[in-house]
């Protein structure tokens, strides 16, 4: 276990492996050791590196809210303090949208990306979970004490008191009303587009993202000269909840990583 001071944190992170580096980034409420599961599969090959962002497991909060953007120069900061010019960047949920704004704000930091249950807009969730969003607030700290991401907290956080100032920034994140459609352009990585069947995001924005990426826009050819350098993986039987440890996800990321650009 490691520490790196970068932008006024002390950010948590933890190093796998040998090779080229992967950096993995968990989702809300998360810490990076929730990758465990499918961690041996990924770092055969790779230095993998977990991160925990800002109010999250070993990373104590600081005085500045939970955005996206701010959390993507953490992880440009800690690029640079492990002096990493470039590397794969794979981000689930909350980590997604980090990953997501890194790509966009640090195009030459990261050379494949992939987004595992992302939507590049607000709206791009399904109407209920907008709403349920739009509900949540600082009064759930006190009884999600009794839920497991409460347990993982209370083991890994600097300071558990502030379990309920993590609750209030995560509630006021999930308001914030961003659309970065515009900003898909400013991606120079290779992208991989990972969602579950039965995911959090629409599937009409799945396939609006996968062709922003220039993905499913007409037939590839018998060969492969139409063939987009972009992916996209539905993976069978899954939620926004559990798709990260599908053990469907570790060959298809690897594969992805791995390919030679036709």
């Amino acid at each position: 276990m490691s520490h790196a001071d970068v932008n006024g944190l002390s950010l948590h992170y933890e190093e796998h492996g040998s090779g080229e580096p992967l950096v993995l980034l968990h989702g809300g409420i998360g810490a990076g050791e929730m990758f465990a599961p499918i961690l041996p599969a990924l770092a055969g090959g790779r230095r993998v590196i977990t991160v925990d962002l800002q109010g999250h497991g070993g990373t104590a909060d600081v005085d500045r809210p939970l955005r996206a953007d701010l959390m993507a120069d953490d992880i440009a900061a800690l690029l640079d303090h492990l002096a990493i010019e470039q590397a794969d960047v794979m981000g689930y949920s909350l980590g997604g949208l980090v990953s997501l704004r890194l790509a966009i704000q640090h195009p030459h930091r990261v050379r494949r990306l992939v987004l595992v249950s992302v939507a590049f807009r607000r709206d791009g969730s399904h109407p209920e979970v907008v709403a349920a969003m739009d509900q949540m607030s600082p009064a759930v700290a006190e009884p999600m004490k009794q839920s497991p991401v409460y347990a993982q907290y209370a083991r890994l956080a600097p300071r558990v008191e502030d379990w309920p100032v993590l609750i209030g920034k995560v509630s006021d994140a999930l308001k914030v009303d961003y659309d970065w459609t515009a900003d898909i352009e400013r991606i120079t990585a290779r992208t991989l587009l990972v969602y579950a069947d039965a995911d959090s995001v629409r599937p009409d924005h799945i396939v609006e993202f996968f062709g922003l990426l220039g993905g499913g826009l007409r037939d590839a050819g018998w060969d492969y000269s139409a063939q987009p350098s972009n992916q996209l993986a539905v993976l069978p039987g899954r939620t926004h909840y559990d798709v990260y440890l599908s053990p469907a996800l570790p060959p298809i990321v690897v594969s992805f990583l791995d390919a030679e650009p036709r």
